[in-house]
């Protein structure tokens, strides 16, 4: 729509509930939804060439945009001001969420003087494919269908159907005032009255003041907003999605584009560790949960992802959208066929580091045992590692397995200790025959004799220890390859600059910051901290990746793991390494 183009990713805010997640742009479009649920098809999808959207912004140009988060939550303020008038959006979805209906709540405030704005809504299912039909007005209340979807919206009974059918209306609200707005979406038909907007407000306000608070860290506002993140991002069952979107391509047309709405295990116990180190327990508990019973249920056949509630990740397939510039259009994930070593190493950690605050039960320590014996039978059997790659005997995920095993064997009984510590050695001896590159660092698997960040994160986890000259060499080998400016690469794909090939990668750029705290090089440490958590525009958001030379985020939006790391790094920087919190 060209009253409303797409926009550098560091423009767009972020609202969530836990079930779905939405965008919202500088002039006040909701680019993004998907509805009900976080793997549903978008109602609104103009980021990646699709149609619909739900707009509120102002009548009055020119006007400069800003915004910002109520603290401890995703309540969002828009903030636009023009020649005349200064004039507030406050936005979210609405707590406690249900796993059926989405319900989008705007406030539109009038700061000092009368406020002027257009709204526009436009529900269109099936990644813009349905339009609205049946739509009527009974008693100020619209609502009609979208394909298979409900939908309800209060608070515009002046709206009407414009030639692209369309509602539209224009509010004005008296300065000093509000005007409310409540849309909801369901794949069911909604027979209760209309929610009340003050009751939505006042549940919604509540629900984030509860958080937890952190304080002590390096950046507390920060800290605390990645923690509201990784909390909307986490479903009433526990299940996390690494990404609220999908397709936002890492590098100009390469192809380098995926659908991050599911649940990884991977990402989830990251989040389940940083959560522990900064004592957010409701955040831990949901991720030592999720992984248990995916565990529980499919033992070393693990996949690396899932849906939030548990079931198989559909496979890709192209939606014939001209998708987000510099992209293609990608739904579903090819993860389903995956093997990934390390998942098992991990979900070990996050199990070790419950168990540590007391919060490991009884049928996680069976989960625990399933992964050790997982390990056991298909450490030796290739698999496509953390950057999901072609198959091959990753470096990275043997040593991840190897410090889960070290970790779990810590708070485990003296005989499962010693036999699981055992095994850790034996991995460990193995893969420093088979890994070790001349130079002394760890190579990216036998046959692989690149540098990898990823080789960072071993250490840091624990398989070995600081002083080992392969934990130093690695550390200086990677600083010395793949950093640039503060930003740290994951690896070389070919000999062209840092850069061409894909952006910086943050989460890489975090564990820098914690591998050189845990050499002692404290400057360094949270200079790489501070250049990391500057990557972000206005909202605080954080993507996958990072262009250093444009300054701009790349990939999907936002990225749960680069938020755990902000989160577990702020933390752990500000104590001695090895200190307890």
């Amino acid at each position: 729509m060209s009253d409303f183009p797409l926009y550098v990713l560091r423009e767009y805010a972020f609202a969530a509930d836990g079930e779905r997640g939405l965008l919202v742009g500088p002039r006040g479009e909701i680019a993004w939804m998907c509805a009900p649920r976080w793997d549903s098809d978008a109602v609104f999808s103009t980021l990646v060439g699709g149609a619909g959207i739900y707009a509120v912004t102002p009548t009055s140009e020119p006007f400069v945009w800003g915004g910002f988060y109520e603290p401890g939550g995703l309540i969002w303020h828009s903030r636009w001001t023009t020649t005349t008038q200064r004039i507030e959006c406050r936005e979210a979805l609405a707590l406690p969420a249900s796993a059926y209906v989405a319900t989008v709540i705007r406030r539109v405030l009038a700061v000092e003087e009368d406020a002027h704005v257009r709204v526009v809504l436009d529900v269109r299912a099936g990644f813009g494919k349905h339009t609205m039909t049946d739509v009527h007005c009974d008693n100020g209340i619209w609502s009609g269908r979208s394909g298979r979807l409900y939908w309800r919206w209060s608070g515009a009974s002046s709206a009407r159907q414009n030639a692209e059918g369309q509602l539209e209306c224009e509010l004005k609200v008296d300065a000093g005032g509000h005007h409310d707005l409540v849309l909801e979406i369901s794949d069911r038909k909604v027979t209760e009255p209309a929610p009340e907007a003050d009751d939505l407000w006042t549940a919604t306000s509540t629900a984030w003041s509860s958080t937890g608070t952190v304080s002590g860290t390096l950046a507390d506002r920060d800290a605390q907003h990645a923690v509201a993140i990784l909390g909307g991002l986490t479903s009433i069952g526990g299940g996390m999605v690494a990404g609220a979107t999908m397709a936002l391509p890492e590098h100009y047309e390469r192809g380098k584009n995926y659908d991050y709405r599911y649940a990884w295990i991977r990402d989830q116990c990251y989040v389940g560790q940083a959560a522990a180190t900064a004592g957010q327990h409701d955040l831990l508990d949901a991720a030592v949960q999720f992984v248990a019973d995916r565990l529980l249920s499919d033992g070393d056949q693990l996949k690396p992802a899932y849906t939030v509630d548990g079931g198989p990740v559909p496979d890709e397939r192209s939606l014939k959208l001209s998708g987000y510039p510099g992209g293609s259009d990608k739904v579903g994930n090819w993860v389903n066929q995956q093997f990934q070593l390390d998942a098992f190493g991990e979900a070990l950690l996050l199990f070790a580091a419950a168990a540590r605050l007391d919060r490991l039960g009884a049928d996680h320590w069976v989960a625990a045992t399933q992964a050790v014996e997982a390990i056991e039978r298909r450490h030796n059997q290739p698999d496509a590692g953390i950057w999901e790659l072609d198959d091959d005997n990753w470096t990275h995920s043997r040593l991840a397995c190897v410090a889960g095993l070290r970790a779990i064997a810590e708070v485990a009984p003296a005989p499962l200790a010693a036999r699981w510590m055992s095994l850790a050695d034996n991995i460990l001896a193995h893969t420093g025959t088979t890994s070790v590159h001349p130079s002394g660092r760890w190579q990216r698997s036998p046959d692989d004799p690149r540098i990898d960040s990823a080789l960072l994160f071993p250490a840091v986890r624990g398989a070995l220890p600081a002083h080992d000259p392969r934990t130093i060499a690695t550390l200086d080998a990677a600083l010395s390859e793949l950093a640039q400016d503060g930003y740290m690469y994951r690896f070389r794909e070919d000999d062209l600059p840092l850069g061409m090939d894909e952006g910086a990668f943050l989460l890489c750029g975090f564990m820098t910051s914690l591998a050189l705290h845990q050499q002692g090089r404290e400057v360094e440490a949270v200079r790489w901290f501070e250049r990391n958590r500057a990557a972000c525009g206005t909202p605080g958001v954080f993507a996958e990746e990072f262009s250093v030379q444009q300054r701009q985020l790349r990939g999907n939006l936002p990225q749960a793991f680069v938020h755990a790391l902000l989160l577990e790094s702020s933390v752990r920087l500000t104590v001695p390494w090895g200190s307890q919190r």
